[in-house]
């Protein structure tokens, strides 16, 4: 019977690892590291951002999956969550830059000036929109 356990558990690990993997190409085939290692001025880590990158995918999956508690408290869960939301708004930025997104909405909705107040507004938004989400819902 614990056999059957043993190889879920390794088709599951596997399938999760997968599924990161992908993820984690889809970001760098978008051409977002590059991007973002260029703007940081530090593009002879590249490999290491990718590295890590697919490292901290397949990570998180595996203690998604397998619900994995890690004792770090509220100050871990507060720089956790602090370096996962910068993750998060840097991978939309970086997106939004890559397919050029705020310049066509720009162009199509006829914005001369403002555009990066706009980007700020979304972004304090986005940060209120989150913070209501996890301190009042």
């Amino acid at each position: 019977m614990w056999y059957g356990q043993i190889l879920a558990g390794i088709v599951g690990l596997c399938g999760g690892t997968l599924a990161a993997t992908a993820l984690a190409a889809f970001i760098i085939g978008l051409g977002i590291v590059p991007r973002y290692a260029g703007i940081t001025h530090t593009a002879q880590h590249l490999l290491l951002y990718e590295d890590c990158l697919v490292l901290g995918s397949i990570a998180g999956n595996v203690i998604s999956v397998y619900g994995i508690d890690l004792p770090f408290g509220r100050w871990g869960l507060l720089f956790a969550g602090l370096f996962f939301g910068i993750f998060l708004g840097s991978w939309i930025i970086a997106l939004g830059e890559v397919v050029n997104v705020f310049a066509i909405m720009a162009r199509r909705i006829g914005i001369k000036k403002g555009v990066g107040l706009i980007v700020l507004s979304i972004a304090i938004g986005k940060v209120l929109g989150s913070l209501f989400q996890f301190f009042v819902l």
